[in-house]
């Protein structure tokens, strides 16, 4: 189970909240998004859940399987099996895609092969429609933004998180290249059904392809509303400022 409780977190060296009693549960297996305009805190809260050091967790709490994450280091975070998939990811020259991958394998204790890493390699690149070099360049060089949300599922295929954060899976994808994506996704997810996933989105259309469970509509640093995949249509049809706002249900207090 991960679940955060009553967070509230602040930009370092300033006084602007940005999280404000925050609160959410998700359940072994569930899949949860995330929606709400600009500035009310959606990317704040993947980066407070990796620890970035921008971002300073005032009170409340985040666990998971029972772990507090609050005071855990980011590469800790990910040991335990929370995987970020970044709105914008980075380029990381001089470290190849194949190194840092199978370091991280080689850090949790998991089998790194060179055969079976590169065949399991190869494999999802073709999936992906990602070029076989990619393997060995420097993280997201040489690739366009699309490219490299794909590669960053390449990530999380290899490494086989058991909570998945999707923040803005959809930014700078077209429309094939987002089918592609969520189709990797949602095959991970049946091949590991006990996964779970937090969407970070601004639209439904991603929420089309991977279907969540619960949606949530966020403003001003909590969420103020939960529904179904309902709520994600009604706020695409009417925006954020039609929808009411309602206490959400004791399930996700």
């Amino acid at each position: 189970m991960f679940k955060i409780d009553k967070l509230n977190v602040k930009i370092k060296d300033t006084d602007k909240k940005i999280l404000k009693d925050f609160s959410l549960t998700i359940d072994k297996g569930e899949i949860h998004a995330i929606m709400g305009p600009n500035g009310v805190g959606k990317s704040t809260l993947s980066k407070a859940i990796m620890h970035h050091p921008d971002y300073v967790i005032e009170s409340g709490s985040i666990t998971y399987n029972g772990k507090t994450l609050n005071d855990l280091t980011t590469d800790e975070i990910a040991r335990s099996g929370i995987y970020l998939l970044m709105q914008d990811p980075s380029i990381i020259d001089g470290v190849s895609n194949s190194e840092a991958l199978r370091t991280a394998l080689k850090e949790r204790g998991s089998d790194t092969n060179l055969y079976s890493f590169i065949t399991k390699m190869k494999n999802e690149l073709d999936s992906l429609n990602l070029p076989k070099d990619a393997m060995h360049r420097s993280i997201n060089k040489g690739l366009s933004g699309g490219e490299r949300k794909k590669n960053e599922v390449l990530g999380l295929k290899v490494l086989t998180p058991s909570f998945i954060i999707l923040d803005e899976l959809d930014s700078g994808l077209d429309v094939d290249s987002l089918k592609v994506v969520a189709n990797n996704i949602n095959d991970y997810l049946k091949e590991n059904k006990d996964t779970s996933v937090l969407i970070i989105t601004h639209y439904s259309r991603v929420l089309d392809l991977i279907k969540p469970d619960f949606v949530h509509e966020m403003k001003d640093g909590k969420i103020i509303k939960t529904g179904d995949i309902s709520l994600a249509k009604q706020i695409e049809k009417t925006g954020f400022t039609g929808v009411n706002e309602v206490e959400p249900s004791e399930n996700y207090e």
